[in-house]
Formats: C-alpha cells, sequence, structure tokens
C-alpha cells in the first residue's frame, strides 16, 4: 500500500504542534504549581524534567517537522525516477528536485493555490499528479499550453500546425535519438525504429487551465496521447536538477549525473 507521505507528515506537524501548545499554556503551569507540594521541596527544574513523555517527544520533533513541511510544501521536493519514460532526459534511478513555487505556492495537500507567481511553459519538465487517480506523481514535459492544438502523426510532433523543430543526432537500434526544441528548450527525444502498435497518434485541443505532457521516451510513454490533459489543481512543481543517481539498493550511489534538467 502506498502512504501519503505529505498527508502523514500534514498530520504528525500539527499533532506535535497542538500537544506542545496545549500543554505550554495549560498543562505545565499546572505542573509547576503542583510541584511544590510534592514532598514540600519540588523544584522549577524538577517540574520541567517532569513532563510527560508524548510532550516532550513533541516538542523535540515539532520544530524538525515543521520545517520539513514548509520546505518540501513550498520550495523544493526531492523525487526519484521509477521509470524510463523520460530517457534519454531522466534515467531510471535519478534522484530530482522539483521547484514547488515555480508555478505558484499551494497547500499541502490540497494542493489548491493560493498565491500564484507563473504557470508552466512549454518545454517545461513537470512533475504533476496522475489525473487518473489524483495522487500518483508522474514528471512528463509540457508540450501543449490551454488552447493549443497538439497532433502526433509518424512519429512527427506538431504545435499549431507548425511541426516541431528536430534533427537527427544516432541510430541506437531498436531506436533513434532525435533533437527537438520546444518552447525555445533543445532536449533530445528516443523514438523507436519502426511503427509501434497502439502509438498514440492523433490531434488534441488542449482546454482552458489544463496541459497536454508527453514522454521524452515517445514511444514508451503514458501520457496525455492516451489518459488526457493535466488540470492546474493537480501540478506540483517544476523539475530543475538532478543531484543523485541511484539505481537500486544493490549499486552504489552517483554523482555522475549531477546537473540542471533540460
Amino acid at each position: 500500500m502506498d502512504i501519503d507521505f505529505p498527508l502523514v507528515l500534514v498530520v504528525l506537524t500539527f499533532a506535535t504542534g497542538l500537544i506542545w501548545l496545549a500543554d505550554k499554556v495549560f498543562f505545565s503551569k499546572r505542573r509547576q504549581a503542583a510541584g511544590p507540594d510534592v514532598g514540600g521541596a519540588a523544584s522549577d527544574d524538577t517540574a520541567e524534567t517532569s513532563e510527560p513523555w508524548l510532550v516532550d517527544l513533541s516538542r523535540s520533533f515539532f520544530p524538525v517537522l515543521a520545517i520539513v513541511l514548509v520546505l518540501r510544501s513550498f520550495l523544493v521536493e526531492p523525487f526519484q525516477i521509477p521509470s524510463g519514460s523520460m530517457l534519454p532526459t531522466l534515467e531510471v534511478g535519478d534522484f530530482i528536485l522539483v521547484n514547488k513555487y515555480a508555478y505558484g505556492l499551494r497547500l499541502p495537500v490540497a494542493g489548491t493555490k493560493v498565491v500564484s507567481m507563473g504557470d508552466p511553459e512549454r518545454g517545461d519538465v513537470m512533475v504533476f499528479r496522475y489525473p487518473e487517480d489524483g495522487a500518483t506523481n508522474y514528471i512528463k514535459r509540457v508540450i501543449g499550453l490551454p488552447g493549443d492544438r497538439v497532433r502526433y502523426r509518424d512519429k512527427q510532433l506538431f504545435i499549431n500546425d507548425e511541426p516541431v523543430a528536430r534533427e537527427f543526432v544516432a541510430r541506437l537500434p531498436p531506436m533513434e535519438r532525435w533533437r527537438e526544441e520546444v518552447g525555445g528548450v533543445e532536449h533530445d527525444v528516443y523514438l523507436t525504429l519502426g511503427r509501434v502498435a497502439g502509438n498514440g497518434e492523433g490531434e488534441w485541443l488542449v482546454p482552458d487551465g489544463h496541459y497536454f505532457v508527453m514522454g521524452d521516451n515517445r514511444d514508451n510513454s503514458n501520457d496525455s496521447r492516451f489518459w488526457g490533459t493535466v488540470p492546474d489543481e493537480l501540478v506540483v512543481g517544476k523539475a530543475f536538477a538532478i543531484w543523485m543517481h541511484w539505481k537500486s539498493l544493490t549499486s552504489l550511489p552517483s554523482f555522475d549525473r549531477v546537473g540542471s534538467i533540460d
């Protein structure tokens, strides 16, 4: 069973904060007042050290949990790449950093935007919650903005009836590597040689408040061609850097791929 870590973090932060606050406002004063009556010689120090273990635990963990909550909710959140849908840009095992405020500040868990600071742009590598379940984090490249007409035919991408500029890089059977330019962002994509069953050809009009996304590993990506566009309320943030690569527990972490994400 998948654990909703943001929800757990919010619950723990508020629980430890409320316990600490309640003890500070109400119960600690009662303990201090009752302290001198116990054996007639209890000091303030003794009263302080006799606080319940749950209060002591909450007082210790609340500041740490609060800082983590603020950092991952509003500033930067780490993710690990679990699949090859974004090859060659991102590899399985890449640990990436996602800018949480690039597209506006959102409430944790709910995802409601409270401060608008920008919108996704063509070419951005974006993390979002999968529209089919509203919970699983996906990462793809933004191809179409609200109002755009996107077409994919014979492995050629068109935006508003204009073919996306690309050039051949290398033949790497069973695929080819091409360099594309979307929204002024140059990036490489993989195209499988030959025709692929269920290759996602078609034409789509992007609704208002939605984004059309695709994986760079074009013939091996579950994206907007198959399940539709991403509504703005499911946007998480913009991926901007790789900070570590660790494919599995049986391998050693590597920092060879550290750098920005194009």
